[in-house]
């Protein structure tokens, strides 16, 4: 039995290929389908990828198998203008890129863009846009935020926060405490001390769905958070900050939590609510992007990758997705999977189809 599929998707691994859906992508030359399944052509003896830009063959000459082994196993062999079992270009792309990364991480200084570029054998502006395309942001935002991640573990061992800052790679005091808000939603040398002379408002409160967290800075809310367990969401936000000054909300602040509520219970009222949201500029591109999906609708990981400008970063923005610590408010209930499939969320699957089916429902 052949698997149904849209006229407009592309084929994916699977046990069974949609011989139908595969023709369609070769008439595209659909570069996207690479990879998912390769095709022979029994007037040439050749098999190629689908985006082969070679002329197209009559559709009765033409097999479709899963792997290069298959379609070597049947008797063709590849065709040497595409290079069907060699690595593709977006492949080499992603490893020259993943190398770049390497070299970013393990150094003790950002390396130059030049530098970067000449390890990857490209032109600097060609390493630029292809970096760009990978990881949905620039080598020197990706090496950024690095620092931020070597920073914050830095704050944690050394024993000034100025070692720190140079420890994680700033050559720059100046440089660093610009950026030090949005990296660390707090000083550095308040985070240095888990958040000490810091004030996180919170309350606890109950929805069907569970137990709910709401905490806030004087920014605005910086977690709202799912549980089972009203005790185990309290210290969980304890051990974030554990010097932090933990204020128990006031009426107020009740009736913040009780907006979050009836959002939870009736998304027909909409949610809007001052944030503080700390990520890096790639986690703060994808959640910016999630706010922008309706009530009632979904993206899938790969559209939200598109709508940032990094139609190859999926993973990531699956990450920053998993990352998000502002349910609902940031609402990655509403990403899903191409097949339009629920898995995948930090507090629960359960509760993110509840929550999609209400909205649908308002």
């Amino acid at each position: 039995m052949s698997l149904l599929m849209r006229a407009n998707e592309t084929p994916r691994k699977s046990s069974l290929l949609d011989d139908d859906a595969c023709w369609k992508a070769v008439k595209r030359r659909d570069r996207a389908a690479d990879g998912t399944f390769f095709y022979s052509v029994r007037t040439t003896g050749v098999f190629c990828r689908p985006s082969c830009a070679a002329r197209l063959p009559r559709r009765e000459n033409v097999a479709f198998h899963k792997t290069c082994a298959d379609a070597e196993r049947a008797g063709f062999r590849p065709c040497k203008r595409c290079r069907p079992n060699e690595p593709t270009l977006a492949e080499t792309h992603a490893a020259a890129v993943a190398r770049a990364c390497r070299l970013i991480e393990e150094a003790e200084e950002a390396p130059s863009l030049d530098a970067l570029a000449q390890s990857a054998g490209m032109s600097r502006f060609h390493f630029h846009r292809v970096f760009k395309a990978v990881t949905g942001v620039t080598p020197k935002a990706y090496a950024a935020g690095h620092r931020g991640k070597r920073v914050r573990e830095e704050l944690a061992a050394s024993n000034t926060v100025t070692e720190a800052i140079y420890g994680a790679g700033f050559n720059s005091n100046g440089r660093f405490y610009a950026a030090a808000s949005d990296l660390l939603g707090m000083t550095p040398t308040q985070f240095r001390a888990g958040g000490s002379g810091h004030v996180i408002r919170f309350a606890v409160g109950q929805c069907s769905l569970g137990a709910i967290l709401v905490a806030a800075t004087d920014k605005g809310v910086c977690a709202i958070e799912f549980g089972d367990d009203p005790e185990a969401l309290v210290r969980a936000l304890q051990d974030r900050f554990p010097n932090a000054r933990l204020v128990g909300g006031d009426e107020r602040f009740e009736r913040l939590v009780a907006k979050v509520v009836g959002f939870i219970e009736a998304p027909g009222k909409g949610l809007d609510l001052p944030l503080d949201i700390r990520g890096t500029a790639f986690q703060q591109r994808v959640w910016t992007a999630i706010r922008d999906i309706p009530a009632g609708s979904t993206a899938s990981y790969r559209e939200i990758a598109e709508r940032i400008g990094a139609p190859k970063a999926v993973r990531a923005v699956a990450q920053a997705c998993a990352s998000n610590d502002i349910a609902v408010a940031i609402p990655c209930h509403r990403v899903v999977r191409m097949d339009g499939s629920t898995s995948g969320y930090r507090w629960g699957v359960a509760r993110k189809r509840a929550l999609l089916a209400r909205e649908k429902a308002a």
